[in-house]
């Protein structure tokens, strides 16, 4: 019985399954999707995700944490700068499985794991409506275009200090 064994060894020795692991994980990163087999696609989602929690807080210690499991310092500086900035006010969920169909050659389960923040047919109309909910940007126009406005009586005070200084002479 398997009671509470979460990992799933996909047929494979320790070595050969950390190593596959994280190349596909620094592929992963590098192309913000990429085509495997459904378990293999899960067990890479496991992998990958404590890897992003890691990348919002960018430290010495977090990035020697995530490079002792990548092994890819371009990968790691990926990580650090692109991926974290995308997923940074996300709680969780960075990637998405999505099921392909079967395989040719042996009739495997294929998936395509992706990175969810780097998809814009899915986000194109959600980060647009982020924009339009943003009120930030309006306030500071309505601003700009009220200050203007309280500018002009300024030059004006000038123009009736220069007509006090001829009437002193």
């Amino acid at each position: 019985m398997r009671h509470g064994k979460k990992v799933n060894h996909l047929s494979r020795q320790t070595g050969h399954r950390k190593s596959m692991l994280a190349n596909m994980a620094c592929s992963l990163i590098e192309h913000k999707r990429i085509n495997t087999t459904v378990a293999k696609a899960k067990a890479l989602k496991q992998f990958v995700e404590p890897l992003v929690t890691k990348s919002k807080e960018d430290t010495t210690h977090n990035r020697r944490i995530v490079f002792a499991y990548l092994r890819n310092k371009y990968a790691v500086t990926e990580l650090f700068r692109e991926v974290a900035a995308k997923v940074g006010d996300r709680p969780g969920g960075y990637t998405r499985i999505i099921k392909l169909g079967n395989r040719l050659g042996d009739n495997a389960d294929m998936a395509m794991i992706e990175l969810v923040d780097f998809n814009e047919l899915y986000n194109g109309g959600k980060k647009e409506e982020k924009k339009a909910k943003s009120r930030r940007g309006g306030k500071s126009k309505k601003a700009e275009t009220t200050a203007p406005a309280a500018e002009t009586p300024a030059p004006s005070a000038p123009e009736t200090a220069s007509e006090e200084t001829p009437s002193a002479e």
